[in-house]
């Protein structure tokens, strides 16, 4: 197939201002190429130094559309540009459309319903985030209403969605998403790098906990903190966010520094800051336990990759999570900003290095076993060839239908048959 993938922003491009492509298309592009099909990434231009196409593996390539100011944007920012970023796709492909497209965002889903008009091709969605759920689960959201109404739009429109969790899926359907329309397919990893054999981080005597900050945003890391109060012999890693030495005179993670020191934890608390993958990799070898406990978790992606490098995660029981962390095989579901019932949880596997242990093994099997990059591009073009096939089934219905109309002549049937 020749699939195009599009992504009008990147959260984390958004976060760090580094202008990279956004990680989980480009990790399903070169899943895709490597199983035999031509992909083309199209993505908003958001660094001047971006060359127009870029080659991300055999069979995968990225176009960077200009549509606006060529620096890293939010969604809501990138949206005020997708006519133009629309138009300039849809210019690509007067010369040759592509089998299927799959958007990732509303922002990217608006986007590529604009580019396929008037041509005959599915477009696949898959969203972030839900603002339906957001606005439910994260006090103070400030996610227009406007935003839940498009979701909603476009998962009705489109011919298939990829919940990234079965949560979502359910939330997809409340949003009155046919449930035909709908299939669970979440992230993968590289399950290569991220594995239990290879370098591992320095650490002390410790037992080292590690949390995140996933695309900048310091949500739940408040209750993290709180339950390292009850934790006086581990010492706590966030990634993600500024690190200690550009953390950031005012906001959100200066108020988790100074709840750092008002606890006395200042010395067991690192901030690590944005990492590469062989970096974050390597932390994550050398943790004891992945902690969570954010009221919302659409992706699960850092406690899959915690899982694959054998670190059991011990996580807030919502969304992605529930799919990701077998409770009591592979780590431990917590409620959500819940301190001390994550303190504990955590103080029972430090205390049983046999059961922590055991957690790793099972954690590091499911993550490479559901979570690999190869198996998900496998289930994504399933869901395409699936579509594909049901939409060309319906083309030989119709067309056999209007030949009935001419009495059965053999050669008219036979049309049929090729069509």
């Amino acid at each position: 197939m020749r699939i195009a993938l599009i992504a009008t922003h990147s959260p984390q491009a958004s976060v760090d201002g580094s202008g990279r492509l956004p990680d989980q298309p480009t990790s399903l592009a070169r899943a895709l190429a490597a199983n035999g099909h031509r992909v083309t990434l199209y993505t908003r231009r958001n660094n001047a130094a971006c060359p127009r196409t870029a080659i991300l593996g055999n069979g995968a390539s990225a176009e960077h559309i200009t549509a606006g100011p060529a620096r890293p944007l939010t969604a809501e920012h990138a949206a005020r540009h997708l006519p133009a970023f629309a138009s300039e796709v849809a210019d690509h492909w007067r010369v040759r459309q592509p089998d299927v497209v799959h958007a990732f965002s509303w922002t990217a889903g608006l986007a590529a319903l604009g580019a396929v008009r008037g041509l005959d091709v599915p477009v696949f969605q898959t969203f972030e985030s839900l603002g339906s759920a957001e606005r439910r689960q994260v006090p103070g959201s400030d996610v227009a209403a406007s935003r839940v109404k498009l979701e909603g739009a476009i998962g009705r429109t489109v011919a298939g969605v990829l919940a990234r969790s079965g949560a979502e899926a359910d939330e997809l359907a409340r949003l009155a998403v046919p449930k035909a329309a709908i299939r669970v397919v979440p992230c993968g990893i590289d399950t290569e790098l991220f594995s239990p054999d290879g370098d591992r981080a320095d650490r002390g005597s410790r037992p080292r906990l590690v949390a995140f900050a996933p695309h900048g945003s310091p949500a739940g890391l408040e209750p993290a903190l709180r339950a390292l109060t009850q934790l006086p012999e581990a010492e706590l890693v966030i990634v993600g966010g500024p690190d200690a030495r550009h953390m950031p005179r005012t906001g959100a993670f200066r108020e988790l520094v100074q709840l750092a020191t008002a606890a006395g934890l200042r010395n067991r608390v690192t901030f690590a800051g944005e990492l590469e993958p062989a970096a974050l990799a390597a932390l994550l070898r050398s943790a004891d336990i992945m902690v969570s406990a954010s009221r919302y978790e659409p992706a699960g992606i850092e406690a899959v990759q915690a899982m694959a490098c054998g670190t059991p995660a011990v996580v807030s029981a919502v969304g992605a999570h529930t799919d990701a962390v077998v409770d009591g095989i592979t780590g431990l579901l917590v409620a959500p900003e819940h301190p001390a019932m994550l303190a504990h949880r955590v103080r029972l596997l430090l205390s049983r290095p046999a059961l922590l242990q055991a957690y790793g093994i099972a954690a590091a099997d499911r993550a490479r076993s559901r979570y690999s990059e190869q198996r998900i591009g496998q289930e994504t073009a399933a869901a395409y060839e699936r579509c594909l096939r049901s939409r060309a089934a319906a083309a030989v219905s119709s067309v056999e239908e209007e030949l009935a109309e001419y009495g059965g002549e053999p050669e008219l049937h036979t049309m049929a048959a090729l069509a």
